[in-house]
């Protein structure tokens, strides 16, 4: 990726792409001094070419993708080549392995290159035909049978074992969502299940230690993650979102459907106790029809009746995971639908958990190159998604650079001092010669 900005070595620019079922956004930062992520562009457009998460039309999301990255590029001055993009979709799976190696250099400490090797080996386990591993998670890691142990690097150890959580995906999915890209002249860097990325920008690492569940409400899916001591324990995704909700207004009160979606957006509500009886929208009605009247209490049922059975799902997906009880921070629920009125309530409701709504801002830097308005935009749950990309994409850099780092300390050459140099080769020719004689004098003794 070519930059025209000025940019310090420490802080890489990195793209996050989020390919959303209602919207495809761009989004281009970089850490900056304090630690916090600098926005330096944005980009959205309008997503046709996506159904429940996944691709349905490579041509329609090609356009869309190269509308945002332009965007994006033009607003923050910079040539985009590599992406990180997003993967969701009802086809993602995740299940749990347990994978080991048993090290032969015993006198070495444990280093990040073993757990890699282990890492390594967790993506060629046999999976069902169609079926690809994304991403391969360590949870724990058990060092010559002591077990629980988070981060053996730098322990001794001969037998190192390590529970993984294994998130994979239908091929043909991840093939067109690369395909697109690639489309779009493009690369991608990395490919991010998307409720990873979105617990990076609105979960904080005491709420993933204590327990927490979080729930991404967008357009086509609705993506659960749940941590528990600061490892991600479950993943799920539900074919449901916003636009179930769009159509059942839609269908419910026989209007157009982008009227259906303002209704939605400007008088929803999860909680149809909370409205009052008299109050009335007008909808203008079609090519010189009469005007529309629809109850804003009767519209709060139609979107309680599908919230619920969204909610519903996620329940499930908490209870089966076993971590019911063992989530102190309750759930934080995110993404475009969690601007839905009264949403937190009637999770809370149905749930019996502690709920927030859970916004990207504490992970962003004051920024003074965007206009107010679209920074303030940013701080919305919508662009949860695009800015855990980001923050993943940058993790990944720093990783690779201070691997890069240890590897060239590694390989250094040894330093000598002046006599050592002088003598060197000298010292290497009389031990050969010692060498030789010995061996001659074996021979001797040998023919007597």
């Amino acid at each position: 990726m070519e930059k025209s900005i000025p940019q310090e070595k420490s802080s890489p620019i990195v793209v996050g792409l989020d390919i959303g079922t209602t919207k495809i956004c761009a989004i281009v930062g970089r850490r900056s001094k304090n630690g916090k992520i600098e926005i330096l562009g944005i980009g959205k457009a309008e997503s046709a070419g996506v159904t429940r998460g996944m691709v349905s039309n490579i041509d329609k999301t090609v356009q869309g993708i190269n509308q945002a990255v332009e965007i994006a590029g033009s607003q923050s001055n910079v040539e985009i080549r590599v992406v990180n993009v997003g993967i969701a979709g009802q086809h993602i799976k995740s299940l749990q392995h347990r994978g080991l190696i048993t090290r032969r250099d015993l006198n070495s400490e444990i280093s990040r290159k073993d757990i890699e090797k282990l890492i390594e080996d967790m993506y060629n386990l046999v999976m069902p035909p169609g079926e690809e591993i994304i991403h391969v998670l360590p949870q724990e890691f058990t060092v010559d049978n002591e077990p629980g142990i988070k981060d053996p690097i730098g322990m001794s150890g001969v037998r190192l074992e390590a529970n993984f959580h294994i998130i994979s995906g239908q091929v043909t999915a991840i093939k067109n969502i690369v395909k697109c890209v690639t489309k779009a002249h493009l690369e991608s860097q990395e490919l991010i299940l998307e409720p990873l990325a979105s617990s990076e920008s609105v979960l904080s690492d005491e709420e993933k230690e204590a327990g927490v569940v979080l729930v991404d409400i967008g357009g086509g899916t609705t993506d659960v993650a749940i941590f528990h001591e600061g490892i991600i324990r479950h993943t799920a995704v539900i074919p449901f979102g916003g636009n179930s909700v769009t159509e059942d207004i839609r269908e419910g009160c026989s209007v157009m459907r982008n009227i259906a979606e303002q209704l939605k957006v400007r008088f929803g509500s999860a909680l149809a106790d909370e409205n009052r009886e008299n109050e009335i929208v007008c909808v203008p009605g079609l090519r010189g029809r009469d005007a529309k009247e629809i109850s804003v209490k009767n519209l709060a049922y139609i979107i309680q009746a599908r919230v619920e059975e969204i909610i519903e799902h996620v329940y499930y997906e908490i209870k089966s995971s076993g971590y019911e009880k063992k989530l102190i921070a309750g759930i934080v629920i995110t993404g475009g639908g969690a601007q839905l009125k009264h949403l937190p309530q009637l999770v809370e409701y149905v749930t019996g958990l502690d709920c927030r709504v859970g916004y990207p801002n504490e992970h962003l830097a004051k920024n003074e190159v965007l206009p107010k308005n679209i920074y303030e935009e940013l701080q919305s749950p919508t662009f949860a998604t695009g800015i855990g990309l980001l923050i993943k994409g940058i993790q990944k850099m720093e990783y690779n650079n201070q691997a890069n780092v240890q590897t060239e300390t590694k390989t250094e050459k040894p330093k000598f001092n002046a006599d050592e140099r002088r003598f060197g080769l000298l010292g290497k020719i009389l031990e050969t010669g010692k060498k030789f004689i010995k061996d001659d004098i074996k021979d001797e003794d040998f023919l007597k």
